[in-house]
């Protein structure tokens, strides 16, 4: 007590202030003792909400998509190699825009770029992979043979551009770009070569014989073209058949012919293509599972292709979009079935047909010349 009167005295306080100070003091200190305890209170509160909004923002809620299964990664061809899932599709990225667009990707966990020779982008795709640190041997690279080089003997040299421009001695899948032959050097239909396309295909079996490419493909075929084909005597079956998937044109015909006859399928424009992506995206049962599973409704669509069987080739520059078009997981069977109902309750709506813009006598995909 006496250190405590001294320490007041020191500080100027008078006699009266001498007497009462005390009992004042343990009020304030005890008060004090209060106010802190409630403030570290509201910090450690807040903290802690923060903390978990963060975890929310991050990881979805408990029992959405952490709790689904994942989808298959590959799918096994014919010739038994594994075929990544999910591609990055290259199709209308631009100069200067590719090549980052494939980095990100097989940063992101990609390992199969589609490309084409058509797409004019083939000689940044190839520089990308180099610079990507990835090995060769890792990445599936697709190309695809474009319609003024279905005559056999335009078949290897038109290759070959392909693989200069990748910086690759092989391609693991090439296709035929379209089931349409034009005539050499220009965009007229060549009628003959169109109707038989075997001595075509018979060139790609050599191309495999010769280890230029070690899986051989078609894009955009309908079933009569497919039976045509295949009714001959080939060496090698078609490992996959290109076509377009999507909620607006599911083709559920074609997905059972070719999963009976063992021709996967590839998706291209998977989310709608030009000008229906975002009328994909807000369909309301796509919407609807996308909320439920805590995804996103293009994951969603994704996922679905997949789920169906199908191998999926979203195309994007966008890194944020490249990543999230890569996570996918399997959908609860009753919403699998509601969304696959969704998509073929409507009749089928193309977006991608060149018919008429190649002046063709005919539909590419409905009709059989």
């Amino acid at each position: 007590m006496p250190s405590y009167r001294y320490k007041l005295l020191s500080n100027g306080d008078d006699d009266e202030q001498i007497s009462t100070k005390p009992a004042v003091r343990r009020k304030k200190i005890l008060f004090g003792i209060i106010a802190v305890a409630a403030a570290m209170y509201a910090v450690f509160s807040a903290a802690r909400f923060l903390v978990r909004s963060s975890r929310l923002a991050c990881h979805k809620p408990p029992g959405l998509h952490r709790n689904l299964s994942s989808l298959p990664d590959h799918f096994t061809l014919p010739s038994g190699d594994n075929i990544p899932s999910v591609a990055l599709g290259v199709w209308q990225a631009g100069r200067g825009e590719v090549g980052n667009a494939v980095k990100t990707a097989l940063k992101t966990g990609y390992r199969h770029i589609d490309g084409a020779w058509a797409y004019g982008n083939e000689a940044e795709v190839g520089q990308a992979l180099k610079e990507s640190g990835v090995p060769r041997d890792e990445v599936w690279l697709t190309s695809k043979l474009w319609n003024n080089f279905h005559a056999p003997e335009d078949v290897e040299p038109v290759l070959d551009d392909s693989l200069n421009k990748l910086g690759t001695d092989y391609l693991d899948l090439y296709i035929i770009h379209w089931p349409i032959a034009f005539k050499k050097d220009t965009s007229q239909y060549d009628p003959e070569l169109t109707a038989d396309p075997y001595p075509t295909w018979q060139k790609l079996e050599e191309m495999v014989e010769k280890g230029k490419v070690r899986n051989i493909g078609v894009s955009n075929f309908n079933i009569p073209r497919l039976e045509n084909l295949t009714a001959n005597p080939l060496k090698i079956k078609p490992a996959v058949n290109q076509v377009e998937l999507n909620f607006w044109n599911p083709q559920p015909e074609l997905l059972k012919w070719s999963n009976d006859n063992g021709i996967p399928l590839e998706a291209y424009s998977p989310l709608g293509g030009t000008g229906y992506v975002q009328k994909s995206l807000n369909v309301p049962q796509v919407k609807a599972i996308a909320a439920e599973l805590g995804l996103t409704p293009a994951q969603v669509l994704i996922s679905w292709q997949v789920q169906r069987g199908t191998i999926v080739l979203p195309k994007s520059v966008t890194p944020s979009r490249i990543e999230e078009n890569f996570q996918i997981f399997e959908l609860p069977e009753a919403l699998f079935v509601k969304l696959e109902r969704a998509a073929q309750s409507h009749p089928p709506q193309r977006v991608g047909n060149p018919s008429k813009q190649w002046g063709l006598p005919f539909d590419i995909f409905d009709d059989y010349p």
